[in-house]
């Protein structure tokens, strides 16, 4: 009998739309507000093109799933599996894992609740929620599901070219100053996930700057397990084509998917983001 499930939320991608464990995972959706409707995030990508409008004065913004939501979440899968293991979205691009906290605090609920923090998003969370599933499938508790877990983060990576710097100011990345100045001087900045953080580490010159060192940041790792290639708006698409081009040339050997942002990814990240998350293979003395 399968004793543990996993829940997730809405802005994980999958490196494969079918993997070990799959009937396992549950995914917890964010919602998504512009102009006083409310989007289930998942549930149609079109509109990725419809609620990002240039020049329209109001923009969407992502409302992680709330405490209630979690509990109500909880009480459910507890009363089918003994132990649930939330794997969310870095606890510093959202309150999703706070709010999980404050559900899982106040539950009165038999089923044991593990509450994981991935510091990634995207492809980089899904991988994580592949790996859980498949050690759930084998029968894996959840405390050994976590140790699992939290020990592949380490061997998660991402860098992302983020153009939208109004984004990344409301969604509390950035301070209103350094977005109106990076606004108004036209900035394209070069970011890295670290420890759960969107670092920022460079300023692009050119389009042509954004591919080498997108290429020079997969070209950095010898073992790959999988190379996700994150893209928003069409901006960047010819940038994307020639990134792609070069990594299948020179890396050949490397799994590489192409995912698109969640809706709520784009209000965090801004819709014209485009980046890699690369996870290595985690080395057998570990």
């Amino acid at each position: 009998m399968i004793r543990t499930c996993i829940l997730t939320d809405s802005t994980a991608h999958f490196s494969r739309p079918t993997f070990t464990g799959q009937d396992l995972v549950n995914i917890i959706p964010f919602q998504v507000a512009l102009n006083g409707q409310v989007y289930t995030d998942g549930q149609n990508p079109a509109l990725l093109k419809t609620l990002f409008q240039p020049g329209n004065p109001e923009q969407p913004t992502a409302q992680p799933p709330s405490p209630e939501a979690f509990n109500q979440a909880f009480v459910e899968l507890g009363s089918r599996y003994r132990e649930v293991v939330a794997i969310l979205i870095s606890s510093h691009l959202s309150q999703a894992v706070a709010n999980a906290q404050s559900a899982a605090q106040s539950l009165k609920s038999p089923a044991a609740i593990h509450i994981i923090d991935s510091q990634t998003m995207a492809a980089g969370l899904g991988l994580l929620v592949q790996a859980a599933a498949e050690a759930a499938m084998r029968g894996a508790t959840g405390s050994e599901i976590t140790r699992l877990v939290r020990g592949l983060v380490r061997h998660i990576y991402a860098s992302f070219c983020l153009p939208d710097l109004a984004y990344l100011e409301r969604s509390g990345q950035i301070d209103p100053a350094q977005a109106l100045v990076g606004e108004m001087l036209g900035i394209i900045p070069l970011y890295v996930m670290e420890n759960g953080r969107l670092a920022h580490i460079q300023k692009m010159r050119s389009s042509r700057h954004l591919v080498d060192l997108l290429f020079e940041f997969a070209a950095e790792f010898e073992d790959l397990k999988y190379l996700a290639l994150l893209q928003g708006q069409a901006t960047f698409e010819q940038e994307s084509r020639n990134l792609r081009e070069r990594i299948m040339q020179n890396l050949r050997s490397t799994p590489i998917g192409e995912h698109t942002p969640s809706l709520a990814l784009a209000t965090i990240l801004g819709p014209r983001a485009i980046g890699l998350i690369a996870m290595q293979n985690k080395p057998r003395y570990e």
